[in-house]
């Protein structure tokens, strides 16, 4: 099915993007990453670090740019967000009788947008950074495809908790989260492995800030930081679409 055709995904089109329901979120990203940038310049501490070290303003962007289109994504998925405008998964399931499949289609297609939106939205202010703070366009280039993928597979989470939870919008912010806090503020305090897999470090190690050990060959193969790294981010996507799958079933059966 494609997503132009598939009821979930008319459904969200039509509240968050033709209604223009999402333009206010939008617009309070949009200031807020731009303040944080605004900050970043005018402080007293920071000010000769970052207009003269080697793309500091950057990569603070790109990093604030991460945790925001991350969190909001999140957030999105999980139905935070105009929750009482959208049809509970029951009718889709049950009264619609679409597939496992086919919701999961939908819901991951918006999941898409909104990462594709948030990053078009960045995309500006992070140039505008990085011609200021003189930053390879290499490094420019390489880093929105990395913020649309954190984005798409730590989002799929927040779509995880609206499958476990959709009736329980407190158990599903709780989740929402906690996922966000583990996987990136708190996962990067625990040592060289921890931070090879936490996308925050990652991140600043691919701009050249932090620097990283190859693991010793294992297997036959060099575990170098990114194999490490996208290995956990691939494994970390695919155990969400599974608790999704799940979850739906879990529904599926409940009201069939």
């Amino acid at each position: 099915m494609r997503p132009w055709a598939n009821p979930v995904f008319r459904e969200a089109v039509a509240v968050y993007w033709q209604e223009g329901q999402a333009c206010v979120t939008y617009l309070f990203y949009v200031v807020i990453l731009g303040a944080l940038q605004v900050l970043a310049l005018v402080l007293p501490a920071g000010e000769a670090r970052f207009w003269i070290g080697p793309a500091f303003l950057f990569k603070f962007s790109a990093v604030a740019a991460l945790l925001l289109i991350v969190y909001l994504t999140l957030r999105f998925a999980g139905l935070e967000f105009l929750a009482w405008r959208f049809s509970p998964l029951r009718h889709w399931l049950e009264e619609e009788r679409l597939g496992v499949v086919a919701v999961a289609s939908g819901l991951l297609a918006i999941l898409v947008v909104h990462g594709l939106v948030l990053l078009f939205l960045a995309a500006p202010l992070l140039a505008w950074s990085g011609a200021i703070a003189r930053a390879p366009l290499s490094d420019m280039a390489s880093t929105l495809p990395m913020l649309f993928l954190y984005a798409v597979g730590y989002g799929v989470w927040g779509l995880v908790g609206l499958a476990l939870w959709e009736r329980k919008p407190d158990s599903r912010r709780v989740f929402i989260r906690w996922i966000f806090v583990c996987f990136f503020l708190i996962s990067g305090a625990f040592g060289a492995w921890a931070q090879t897999l936490n996308p925050v470090a990652f991140l600043l190690y691919h701009l050249g800030t932090l620097e990283m050990t190859t693991t010793p060959v294992r297997w036959g193969v060099v575990w170098s930081p990114p194999l490490v790294h996208w290995t956990f981010q691939g494994l970390v996507f695919a155990v969400g679409l599974a608790l999704l799958a799940r979850g739906l079933k879990r529904i599926q059966r409940g009201y069939s």
